[in-house]
């Protein structure tokens, strides 16, 4: 198991950064820039921000058209407008008259008076990170304004503002790098494009899909998740809801929730002619006739789809309340029940592992548990043997988390809320530790197998269908052998796992 662990950690395909390490990566990565290409740090930093902080990038384009780079930009070689030699010289934004002190200029050299520089400067940090792309006032002025000219004009409060903009452009406009979503986390994750599995468990112990930063969903795919969490969360469903338990009024098209007889005729026509006005017999009479047929087939396939869905969305909320529940239980037993147990058992918290091991087990699997009902509720219905096969392996999957859960929650208490040491404590160590094992396996198999599309079934489908091909074509008494052999192909290997879960 130890060896299996260790494969796992060496085959992790991202690395979780603090603050402290993003600030060293950026600079890392401005410092290769500013050698390779012999520019100063500020104009390495443009660049960078440019080409989204790939420095691949920035090189093949840097040394494939230098120019074209520098236009794009905004990296002048030389100043755009010539400035005279006077004392004095006129603001471009105020139109005062300034010494040459008062005022500066960046790369493309047009003058503005240091208070101009400083309300402009001012303003667009204020208004967000746009001010990490900030350009020359002159209009017409393409000439980019880099972090020397903040420095050097912006107050301490501006200058934390863009140091902090600039930390977070490193992750935001980095392909490579994504913001941890949990709420208050601020860590980073540096992922390996690539690797297949997106799972990523962040320090702060959160999980999520690095490819769409929802919560960890394996084996569940993206395009599913989204599919699931619009459909919890959109208005569809009240809409199913109201299809099949109301009918429209005829006059104002108002839904009316009505369970017996409604004609949809106006109020006004009904009396005891017609059966009464709150059973009318024109209903009846229309409905034999195949009037509200349509109607009717169209209320019926709502209900079963909201049916459906409920079937699915309630085991789907009760395995995520589960989880949240085993969460909670774990951070208890990790912060007061295994030091009491310690004691009671005269057993070294180091020696108490599988316990903690057993509850990470459940909170995993609870996770992909809950998942599973997502991908049954999209399961094709007329894909019969895959759901079929897929409910066979969801079903081993949970009995074996219920009876690990039960273990974990029920049996251990007795140890812990005991008066001393127990005999038993050894049976019970060990059979936690098997459930534990098994439950892995059997969740591992689940996994697997949805990851697949359920492929197995197709394979063995296709091997049963070969096989009767086969007995066809040698014809006479081999029929009979053929027959024999379709027989046994359903109760040997994972065809078996398919019948199996019609009985």
């Amino acid at each position: 198991m130890e060896s299996e662990d260790d494969m796992i950690e060496d085959s992790l395909s991202y690395t979780v950064l603090k603050e402290a390490d993003i600030k060293q990566r950026q600079e890392d990565d401005i410092s290769k820039v500013s050698t390779v290409l012999s520019i100063s740090r500020v104009d390495a930093t443009i660049l960078l921000r440019y080409y989204n902080w790939s420095v691949s990038k920035v090189h093949d384009e840097w040394f494939a058209d230098e120019g074209r780079v520098r236009q794009s930009v905004g990296l002048l070689e030389r100043p755009a407008v010539q400035v005279s030699n006077a004392r004095e010289l006129t603001c471009g934004i105020c139109f005062e008259s300034f010494l040459r002190d008062n005022i500066t200029s960046v790369a493309c050299g047009h003058p503005f008076c240091l208070s101009c520089w400083r309300g402009y400067i001012s303003t667009t940090i204020y208004d967000g990170p746009g001010c990490l792309s900030l350009r020359c006032p002159d209009p017409s002025c393409n000439a980019a304004v880099g972090k020397d000219m903040i420095d050097k004009l912006a107050t301490s409060e501006e200058k934390e503002k863009y140091s902090r903009y600039l930390l977070r452009s490193y992750v935001e406009d980095n392909r490579k790098t994504k913001w941890c979503p949990a709420p208050g986390c601020e860590y980073a994750v540096d992922f390996t494009v690539g690797s297949g599995n997106f799972d990523v468990s962040c320090n702060c112990s959160y999980s999520f899909c690095w490819n769409c930063t929802e919560e960890a969903h394996r084996p569940v795919d993206c395009e599913t998740v989204a599919k699931w969490i619009l459909k919890n969360s959109a208005e569809s469903e009240n809409m199913n809801w109201i299809l099949a338990n109301s009918k429209p009024c005829p006059k104002c098209k108002r839904p009316i929730e009505k369970n017996q007889g409604l004609c949809l005729g106006a109020w006004a026509e009904h009396g005891e002619r017609t059966g009464g006005f709150y059973a009318c017999n024109r209903y009846e009479a229309a409905k034999q006739e195949g009037v509200y047929d349509e109607a009717e087939r169209r209320r019926e396939m709502a209900k079963n789809s909201l049916e459906k869905y409920t079937h699915y969305y309630e085991r789907w909320a009760s395995n995520q309340l589960s989880r949240q529940k085993a969460l909670a239980d774990l951070h208890q037993m990790q912060t007061v029940h295994l030091e009491k147990l310690s004691d009671l058992q005269c057993t070294p918290e180091s020696q108490l592992k599988f316990i903690t091991e057993a509850w990470l087990q459940i909170v995993e699997c609870r996770r992909v548990l809950k998942w599973t009902y997502a991908y049954g509720y999209y399961l094709p219905e007329h894909e019969h043997a895959k759901r079929q096969f897929f409910e066979y392996l969801q079903g081993e999957a949970e009995s074996g988390l219920e009876r690990l859960h039960q273990c974990a929650e029920k049996e251990l208490n007795k140890f812990v809320t005991g008066d001393g040491p127990s005999k038993e404590f050894d049976d019970f160590r060990a059979k936690l530790a098997g459930l534990t094992s098994v439950t892995k396996n059997y969740f591992e198999n689940l996994v697997r197998a949805l990851e697949n599309g359920l492929a197995d079934v197709d394979s063995q489908a296709a091997a049963a269908c070969s096989k009767t091909t086969s007995s066809k074509n040698t014809g006479g008494t081999s029929k009979t052998r053929g027959g024999r052999g379709k027989g046994s192909s359903k109760s040997g290997g994972s065809g078996r796992n398919v019948d199996d879960t019609s009985n």
